[in-house]
């Protein structure tokens, strides 16, 4: 082939890759369609007195607005459960509870004619309504979301907080919304473990909660995530990280973290109704946890996250191979990475302690490494024992200290006592018998001294 041709196919290659390049970013997730279920109390104490009507009037009027003015919203869908409105409270029916109108497009003709025919009667069964509304969502991927409107609390002696936890970790609806009205306050704990509760003082506070929950549910949310420095700059980034659900632990958003060209962190699309906590995937991880994230808006959250480069290197070609070392936090006895010599990798700035795989190992403790900068490890090259002798027998290396002690490295094989081994610079003590010796007092001993680069030879004889 040409160099004519291959210069046009390398430069067909390039507009392929060019044109295609979008298909190797993470495209956005198409907007699943968002189900808002309203769970309406109508126990008999709806009929109580608010202001210049009565808890049922109020909530089913302006329900009936909210439900309207949804009808613009693409992509959603809405329904109705009541519960408590059956049977009277002399019946003590902790079953009470409907789905009056399943989940359709454009039904708020439908949901409103059953709101007008609503009459309070009788007991409170959240918990069973949760439950029951399980089955309201159909099955296809959506936004479920519940819309829970209350003046009491569990009648029926059930564990609503406990039913809420179980469904939102099985995925059967987000984090649900509650609205108490007439609350008393010492009561409102027992509601806003269900989901996140508002306290509808008055009609006027009930109206903007209504709305406000929907502009939480259907707006845009967006959050910038500021990787920052020792100096608490936002220069960190390159760093993975997962947006992980509280309550399910699975990762709802994975992505590595990316500042344009003028240091500034991207742009990224959020559901708001799901609890997160953020992992950033430093050495060791970062997590911050319950994060605080305002439907609707955009949010910058900051993660204190200082970086600095462990780089190890050997001098000289190594006998090793692949020489590791394994990292550790100072003061922990836990793993927290193997690094390969010839790599670079970034740790969060602190001191950890070395164990450098070299026989003998060596260790190296309290290094530090400070944001932004690269601390180098370098140590020397090993040198070589060479043992000619092919004998069977039982043989050990040992390290020698400076004071007269030792300390056992290795075993030769039993089957051939013909090796090389790399062993870092020092002096060593080889101890050997072999197999045909008859005692204990034939034991071969024998010191030598490994120099950095340079071979040993040590030739063990029969005695």
């Amino acid at each position: 082939m040409g160099k004519w041709c291959k210069s046009v196919m390398a430069i067909a290659l390039l507009l392929l890759l060019a044109a295609t390049g979008t298909a190797f970013a993470q495209e956005k997730k198409p907007q699943p369609k968002t189900r808002i279920l309203f769970l309406l109390d109508a126990s008999g104490s709806m009929l109580a007195k608010w202001e210049n009507s009565d808890r049922m009037v109020v909530a089913k009027t302006l329900l009936a607005h909210l439900v309207d003015s949804l009808d613009r919203y693409e992509n959603l869908e809405v329904a109705l459960r009541v519960y408590g409105h059956q049977f009277g409270r002399e019946r003590n029916d902790c079953k009470d509870t409907k789905l009056e109108v399943p989940f359709a497009e454009n039904n708020s003709a439908v949901i409103k004619k059953k709101l007008e025919s609503l009459i309070p009667r009788g007991n409170t069964p959240i918990t069973y309504s949760l439950e029951q509304a399980a089955g309201d969502f159909p099955e296809d991927r959506s936004r479920n979301v519940v819309i829970l409107i209350t003046d009491g609390l569990e009648s029926c002696g059930g564990d609503p907080c406990a039913m809420s936890e179980a469904l939102q970790r099985k995925r059967i609806f987000l984090r649900p919304f509650i609205i108490g009205i007439g609350i008393e306050p010492q009561f409102e704990q027992q509601l806003s473990c269900i989901g996140q509760y508002f306290n509808a003082a008055d009609v006027k506070t009930f109206e903007t909660v209504l709305s406000e929950i929907v502009t939480q549910a259907l707006s845009e949310t967006t959050v910038s995530v500021e990787l920052l420095d020792a100096q608490n700059r936002p220069r960190e980034t390159g760093v993975n990280m997962t947006f992980v659900n509280t309550l399910t632990g699975e990762p709802e958003y994975n992505y590595v973290h990316y500042l344009d060209a003028k240091g500034k962190a991207d742009v990224l699309d959020v559901d708001a109704l799901i609890p997160y906590h953020l992992q950033v995937h430093t050495t060791p991880a970062v997590v911050e946890r319950n994060l605080k994230i305002r439907p609707g808006r955009h949010n910058v959250i900051q993660v204190k996250a200082p970086q600095g480069e462990l780089y190890l290197r050997q001098d000289g070609p190594s006998p090793y191979g692949q020489l590791q070392a394994i990292v550790r936090q100072t003061g922990s006895e836990r793993t927290l990475n193997v690094q390969a010599f010839g790599n670079r990798h970034k740790y969060l700035a602190g001191t950890y302690d070395l164990e450098i795989l070299s026989t003998p190992r060596i260790q190296l403790t309290n290094v530090e490494l400070k944001s932004g900068e690269s601390n180098v490890i370098t140590i020397p090259p090993p040198g070589q024992l060479a043992i000619p002798s092919q004998m069977q027998g039982y043989g050990s290396v040992y390290a020698l200290a400076e004071g007269g002690g030792q300390r056992w490295l290795l075993n030769l094989p039993e089957d051939n006592s013909k090796v090389t081994l790399a062993l870092q610079p020092g002096k060593y003590k080889l101890v050997y018998r072999m197999k045909s010796a008859q005692s204990s007092k034939f034991t071969f001993v024998q010191d030598f001294t490994i120099r950095s680069g340079a071979t040993t030879t040590v030739k063990i004889f029969n005695r």
